[in-house]
């Protein structure tokens, strides 16, 4: 084929059977590539399908557990924003976090229920203590509700500064099972704007005792107190109105009746108030 020919072969736009020749190993090497974008889309496409046709609105919200404080309206407010949204799409961590707002909510447990419906499973705080005027603590010894209309009054007052809520329960729930160990029952923890610690007992004979411990050494005051006064106050409980630890070495006794103070084992005879 002549020069001239081949030129105007090219000039038409056709390719050259060596310039097809040149690409084909190209074309064969991209081949798996595309065929995996094609299945990769395909997959896509079938699960984007499955979401669509599964992800139902929520109808129905369906509610479990044994609880006296929280009323069907709140939790009704609380789940409300959720109804409508998709089975599958539902945020059920947000719709936990909205239920545990309220007051008296201390765990909910959320989980879908096919097809169209999620359960919900309420655990309520159980009281355990009064913090304040009108405060309660739950087991764990956390503030879960300020205002209370009612507080039982055979739970223990616990009270103090703002902020000091944690370390004064962990006092408390420290101390309760020391003192029952030795026949008496904590009925008060109190600690002042000073720092300092006053226990109060309320057990029989012991009803009203005060135990003051003060701002220093309060765990090695406790421990004297239960290790050296406790048997006086339980043999003499009712005739005992406070027992003073806020000394370096032993205590002081405030009697009901006569009025006296009569110190025991005291190398320092100045509280430190």
């Amino acid at each position: 084929m002549s020069t001239a020919k081949r030129n105007r072969r090219k000039a038409d736009g056709k390719p050259s059977r060596w310039s097809l020749r040149r690409w084909l190993p190209l074309l064969q090497q991209l081949r798996p590539a595309v065929g995996m974008s094609m299945t990769i889309v395909g997959v896509a496409a079938a699960i984007w399908a499955a979401v669509w046709v599964l992800d139902r609105p929520i109808a129905k919200v369906e509610v479990g557990g044994q609880f006296q404080r929280v009323a069907p309206v709140q939790i009704e407010e609380a789940v409300a924003p959720f109804r409508g949204q998709g089975f599958l799409s539902v945020n059920l961590d947000a719709l936990q976090a909205a239920l545990e707002m309220i007051p008296w909510i201390d765990r909910a447990r959320i989980e879908r229920h096919w097809p169209n419906a999620v359960r919900v499973l309420v655990t309520e705080h159980v009281p355990a203590a009064r913090w304040g005027n009108d405060g309660l603590m739950n087991t764990r010894g956390e503030l879960f509700l300020r205002g209370a209309r009612h507080l039982p009054p055979e739970l223990p007052q616990l009270s103090g500064p703002e902020g000091k809520e944690e370390e004064v329960a962990k006092l408390y729930l420290e101390t309760y099972p020391r003192l029952l160990a030795v026949g008496m029952r904590l009925s008060r923890v109190e600690l002042d704007a000073r720092g300092a610690w006053q226990l109060t007992l309320g057990s029989g004979a012991t009803n009203g005792v005060v135990v003051r411990l003060g701002r220093q050494d309060v765990a090695a005051r406790l421990e004297r107190f239960i290790r050296v006064a406790s048997p006086m106050v339980a043999a003499r409980g009712g005739e005992v109105g406070y027992i003073d630890l806020r000394y370096s070495n032993g205590f002081s006794v405030g009697w009901n009746a006569p009025a006296t103070r009569v110190a025991h084992d005291a190398q320092d005879v100045t509280p430190d108030v």
